[in-house]
C-alpha cells in the first residue's frame, strides 16, 4: 500500500467506523446536510448521460483510453468520502478498502474497477471533469449545453469553495468536533483555501 492508497483507506474506514456507531437520528441530520449536494449531482448527472455518454463511451471506454480515469491519484476532498460512505452500503465500503490494499500496477484510478468506478457519489473532481475533446465536440455542435455546463461549475462552487459558508467546510467541521482528523480536510488544512476563507472573513467583516 502506497502512501496515497493508505491516506484514501486511513479517511474511508475513520468516516465508517463513525457512521457505523451514529443513531437514527445523526444519520437523519447528516442526510439533510447533504440533500441538497446530491440533487445538484443528480442534475450533473443526468446532463452528462444526455451529452456525453455517448462520445466518452466511444473515445475512452471502447478504445481503452481514458483522460479522467488514468491516473491513480485522484483528487478526493474529505467532504467526497462522507458523502459516498453516507450513500454506499456496507459491501461497497469494503471492496473500496479492499482495492486500496492491493497494488495498483496499471495506468488506471485505484478505484476503477471492471464495471467502472466502484463509488456510489464519486468525488467532485472527478465528475465535474470534461476532457477537451469531448467539450469541443458537445459544445461547438449547440451553444445551450455549453451555457448549462457553465452554469453547472458555478453551482459545484457553493459546495466546496470556502468564500462561503459551503457543504464540505461543514462536514469537515462536523468530524472534527468529533475528534477526527485527516489530510484529506483541505478546507481546514490546504494554504490556498484557507487564504480563501480568510479573505471572505475580511470581506464580511467590512460589509
Amino acid at each position: 500500500m502506497n502512501s496515497y492508497q493508505k491516506e484514501q483507506s486511513e479517511a474511508i474506514s475513520m468516516v465508517w467506523r463513525h457512521l457505523i456507531a451514529l443513531d437514527t437520528a445523526a444519520i437523519d441530520g447528516l442526510k439533510n446536510m447533504i440533500a441538497d449536494y446530491l440533487l445538484f449531482r443528480n442534475k450533473v448527472s443526468e446532463f452528462l448521460s444526455e451529452h456525453f455518454s455517448a462520445i466518452c463511451n466511444r473515445k475512452c471506454y471502447e478504445s481503452k483510453l481514458s483522460a479522467c480515469c488514468s491516473r491513480e491519484g485522484i483528487i478526493t476532498f474529505f467532504g467526497d468520502v462522507v458523502v459516498n460512505l453516507i450513500e454506499s452500503q456496507d459491501y461497497e465500503i469494503i471492496s473500496l478498502l479492499a482495492a486500496l490494499e492491493q497494488p495498483n500496477m496499471g495506468f488506471k484510478c485505484i478505484y476503477l474497477g471492471k464495471n467502472g468506478c466502484m463509488w456510489r457519489v464519486k468525488p467532485i473532481v472527478c465528475e465535474m471533469f470534461l476532457c477537451k475533446t469531448a467539450k469541443q465536440e458537445v459544445f461547438n455542435a449547440n451553444p445551450r449545453p455549453g451555457e448549462m455546463w457553465d452554469e453547472f461549475k458555478r453551482w459545484e462552487k457553493l459546495y466546496k469553495w470556502p468564500d462561503r459558508p459551503v457543504l464540505f467546510d461543514d462536514l469537515e467541521t462536523y468530524f472534527i468536533n468529533a475528534g477526527f482528523s485527516s489530510t484529506l480536510m483541505y478546507l481546514h488544512n490546504n494554504p490556498g483555501l484557507l487564504n480563501v476563507k480568510r479573505k471572505a472573513q475580511i470581506l464580511k467583516k467590512h460589509e
